[in-house]
């Protein structure tokens, strides 16, 4: 079965097309929205209208490239997750061009949320249906969200544990945009950070299965204040969101037991947060950067998933 995958999230424009039964993704588009130097974010409304002069871009690249008149179903984010008042304008703009689509081809159209798409790319990577047929925990860590979900049969169950105030993407994007760099900052601040070979013990913030990140922001000022490069300061910030995720992952299991955790979002696409993770916790699962940051894949799997299985 071959679906379509349309998410239209805060940052990026992105188009999957997968082949479910063959576990192959055909195609992924993926075209950032623009923000302006030195800026950290976008208004809704400019993302609404970047998102309709990318689709248009976007659309025309997968055209030339595959023939959609070969897919089956539509999966779209419509929200960014399950919560009951999750809402974003953005997620609109590929909700509209989905039922465009299904009135065009009167095929199904699945709507779901952001991070439920994230789960199923990485599911989709990891190629393990027992992860679908049992409870486990999953970390969705990115500009929006650092939030521990709890999932049974591929099915959300509740937020368990998140940052009570600034989310792990933000606070690198942050600390990226005072070094210079282009929002979303994570990929620069990675590449600075690999040339720092020093070892960090952070005093991090964890109660129970919340954190708080504010302090990592406080700390990185006071860091740039007294004068260490950027290398070291950019070390420093993903080895305090490394070790915040084990903290968390270790109260989380004391709960639950030892469930399988799974690594998603962009900003576990981080090879120095990965490598801290998956070094220090036993039956962890992480995948490649294209499957953890924002993409379309996991919409289109939805789709496949919701029509073969029901």
């Amino acid at each position: 079965m071959l679906t379509l995958g349309i998410d239209t999230s805060n940052y990026a424009t992105s188009i999957a097309v997968i082949d479910y039964e063959k576990n192959k993704v055909l195609l992924n588009e993926k075209h950032f929205l623009n923000v302006k130097k030195g800026e950290c974010g976008l208004r809704q409304q400019d993302a609404v209208f970047g998102h309709i002069k990318n689709l248009i871009e976007v659309l025309e690249l997968v055209h030339n490239k595959f023939d959609l008149s070969t897919v089956q179903a539509v999966g779209v984010s419509v929200k960014p997750t399950n919560e009951e008042n999750s809402y974003m304008p953005c997620f609109l703009v590929g909700k509209v061009i989905s039922q465009a689509i299904k009135a065009v081809k009167n095929i199904p159209v699945i709507e779901t949320t952001h991070q439920y798409g994230h789960l199923n790319s990485a599911l989709f990577y990891l190629n393990n249906e027992e992860l679908y047929n049992r409870k486990i925990i999953v970390f969705h860590v990115s500009g929006g969200t650092t939030d521990m979900i709890l999932i049974e049969n591929g099915k959300i169950i509740e937020t368990v544990g998140s940052s009570l105030d600034l989310f792990a993407g933000q606070a690198i994007d942050r600390l990226g945009v005072k070094l210079g760099f282009s929002f979303p900052a994570g990929m620069y601040v990675s590449q600075k950070a690999s040339m720092c070979d020093e070892k960090f013990s952070p005093k991090i913030s964890v109660k129970g299965l919340n954190c708080n990140l504010s302090g990592l922001e406080n700390q990185c000022d006071k860091l740039m204040e007294q004068g260490y490069n950027d290398e070291y300061i950019c070390k420093y910030c993903l080895t305090f969101i490394a070790k915040t995720l084990l903290k968390m992952a270790a109260n989380a299991r004391e709960v639950y037991g030892d469930l399988p955790i799974v690594f998603v979002g962009g900003v576990m696409s981080s090879d120095i947060i990965r490598d801290i993770v998956s070094h220090s916790l036993e039956n962890s699962y992480f995948v490649e950067a294209i499957f953890s940051q924002d993409n379309a894949i996991g919409t289109a799997v939805i789709a496949a998933r919701k029509v073969i299985y029901g």
